[in-house]
């Protein structure tokens, strides 16, 4: 049960700072705590913790431009941010990580301004169809993080302009973005802060106290920082790839290269906008090594799918399995 609950405002733009400050409070999340932690980034965009961003953006026009790549922890995909985006992030403790409650939070603060927010696949939250507010999540230890991204008053052409994705477009609810500000003239970031603030606060129970940024351990936030900066966290290493294969499953887009010599997986790269990241990189070890033969790759993830119990992630891995050996079979009935 949530007993007490903090709001922090973080004051710069810096999206590698702002990620370090999210990362830090939830490393430092007290027992039944949630905090809701507002923040802004200057020209970014954030890509999901296992994807490409040189297949989800144009890097160097962007970076030429004066603009951010940033990978966060949590999966789902890559988001565009400037001054008219305020992301929040709800840390809280794993017990009583809820999405559907969480997503209410945003749904009750929008609401405040007439916005009627629906909820979408993948955590999306629209309106008439189209998306406001897009949703990613993370868990390590105790805790777990929940962060989203409003739409108050984007630029919308640069967005599009910048975010290219070389996946079809997800099935359900149309995607096309919609800024809050078109949906009513009252919100904007500073008024949907305070909005969300009392949302927080009355879905919660309680309400928040503030925290301010130099309450918090500098050289913890300075290491994440310089960590989340990292060119080598940023941008996966190069891989050099014989097979590959990608497709859209209802749960995202999946991306398989392998490198295959004599027979033998030797390196193995999965990029997908899915939310369940920390599955994927098993996958890859699951699969480096393998025969490059479907029974070998199928008894590889049989493996795999014995030690796991959630059923979500059960069929994840199935169908990239089944997507991988389907592939297999029309190279050999081909001939290739």
């Amino acid at each position: 049960m949530i007993r007490r609950t903090a709001c922090l405002i973080a004051r710069g733009g810096d999206p590698y700072r702002n990620q370090a400050i999210e990362k830090h409070l939830m490393d430092t999340l007290p027992e039944d705590t949630a905090i809701l932690h507002l923040w802004q980034n200057e020209r970014s965009i954030l890509i999901g913790r296992c994807q490409n961003p040189l297949y989800e953006c144009k890097v160097d026009p962007f970076l030429a431009s004066g603009g951010h790549i940033a990978r966060r922890l949590g999966g789902g995909g890559a988001s565009y941010h400037d001054a008219g985006v305020l992301n929040f992030t709800l840390l809280l403790p794993k017990t009583q990580f809820d999405p559907a409650r969480q997503l209410g939070v945003a749904g009750m603060a929008v609401g405040a301004f007439g916005v009627q927010a629906q909820s979408g696949p993948h955590a999306v939250l629209h309106a008439g169809g189209r998306m406001f507010c897009g949703n990613a999540f993370f868990k390590a230890g105790s805790a777990a993080m929940h962060h989203g991204v409003l739409l108050v008053n984007c630029d919308l052409e640069q967005r599009a302009r910048y975010l290219t994705g070389t996946q079809p477009a997800r099935p359900g609810p149309a995607e096309t973005p919609v800024n809050l500000s078109s949906l009513c003239g009252d919100v904007t970031v500073d008024s949907l802060q305070q909005a969300l603030y009392w949302a927080f606060a009355r879905v919660y129970g309680a309400q928040p106290a503030w925290l301010d940024e130099q309450m918090l351990d500098r050289r913890s936030i300075e290491g994440w920082t310089a960590r989340f900066a990292d060119p080598a966290w940023i941008y996966p290493e190069a891989m050099p790839s014989t097979f590959s294969i990608s497709e859209r499953f209802p749960w995202g887009g999946v991306m398989v290269k392998l490198n295959v010599e004599g027979g033998v997986i030797r390196a193995a790269r999965i990029f997908t906008d899915a939310m369940e990241a920390p599955l994927f990189p098993s996958l890859e070890a699951a699969l480096t090594g393998t025969p490059f033969l479907i029974s070998a790759i199928a008894g590889r993830f049989d493996q795999r799918l014995e030690l796991m119990n959630d059923s979500r992630l059960i069929q994840l891995a199935g169908d990239v399995c089944n997507l991988i050996c389907g592939r297999i079979r029309t190279l050999d009935r081909q001939g290739s």
